[in-house]
């Protein structure tokens, strides 16, 4: 299985574009310790030729084009995209699949809520019906992700339940969203043979059954939106705490690391990094502290073999 990151922050990216903040300050005078990153998705593929995106972000025409293995290489329009597996309906994970309406045959999965949400939206309509296959896939049933002639690519996706949600754009602003589990906000879990890739880029909190299901992971790409769950309201920029947001925080004791400290996992490696997370900063103390708990940051590009 051959995994690259096209992009490893939150919403926004990494420097935001309307963000002064001494991180985002660094990253667009280019400092090579601040290193920008566009928004979470990542690309999978059995066999180096056909490729799936896991959520389709705001930046995926950027994305695409500084990924060589996603470009065009047969006649005079062609893409070696096969599908898109859609996570949850949040803008960042679902906005760049109106990249894809050059009438490109591919498919795009997800649960029956996040198509809901899509077919509910005639914007989406610009993915005519005809050449783009909507597939809705049950939790945790294993499916084989098939190329456009219907042949299977050799990868096999399970959609399992992550505490999070509603998006944010259909929250009741009388009152903040119920953090629930169904099938609102879902994990992947990516299967190549005996190879296991797990891609979580929103999760709420910890659960048992999650913490069961990714034990002895070869890879785990997990939220790493904040640092701290009060963080943007410390710093000034927002006016959520993570958790309201959808988001565990790195640190704490219900954080991402002391949660994993009881799970055993091959790679541990965060993505969905929000510009005001100092784990950004290469030279922060952070970043430090996540790389000596055995995570890595991902980076835009990064390149992972199993």
């Amino acid at each position: 299985m051959q995994v690259r990151v096209l992009g490893a922050a939150a919403g926004g990216g990494f420097p935001q574009w309307n963000s002064n903040a001494a991180g985002c300050r660094r990253a667009r005078a280019g400092d090579p310790l601040a290193r920008p990153r566009t928004q979470a998705s990542i690309a999978v593929s059995s066999d180096g030729e056909q490729w799936f995106l896991f959520n389709a972000s705001p930046d995926l025409r950027q994305q695409i084009e500084a990924t060589p293995c996603l470009h065009p290489r047969q006649g005079p329009r062609s893409s070696p995209i096969a599908g898109v597996v859609v996570t949850n309906g949040d803008v960042d994970a679902i906005a760049g699949l109106l990249t894809l309406r050059e009438r490109h045959r591919f498919t795009v999965w997800g649960t029956a809520r996040i198509q809901a949400i899509l077919n509910a939206n005639p914007v989406f309509d610009v993915l005519a019906h005809d050449i783009v296959t909507r597939c809705s896939v049950d939790i945790g049933k294993p499916t084989d992700l098939l190329l456009a002639d219907g042949s299977p690519s050799g990868l096999i996706v399970e959609l399992i339940l992550v505490p999070g949600k509603v998006p944010l754009y259909l929250e009741d602003s009388s009152e903040p969203p119920a953090i629930v589990e169904d099938d609102t906000t879902v994990g992947a879990l990516v299967t190549d043979r005996d190879q296991r890739l797990f891609f979580i880029p929103s999760c709420a909190a910890m659960t048992e059954p999650l913490a069961q299901c990714i034990q002895g992971a070869d890879v785990v790409l997990f939220d790493g939106t904040l640092w701290a769950d009060d963080e943007m309201l410390r710093s000034g920029v927002g006016s959520k705490t993570g958790l309201r947001m959808g988001h565990m925080s790195v640190s704490g004791p219900n954080g991402t690391l002391a949660a994993f400290s009881q799970i055993g996992v091959g790679r541990k490696i965060l993505l969905h990094i929000n510009n005001s997370n100092p784990i950004l900063l290469d030279d922060s103390s952070e970043r430090a502290a996540v790389e000596a708990e055995g995570w890595e940051v991902a980076y835009d590009g990064m390149e992972i073999q199993l």
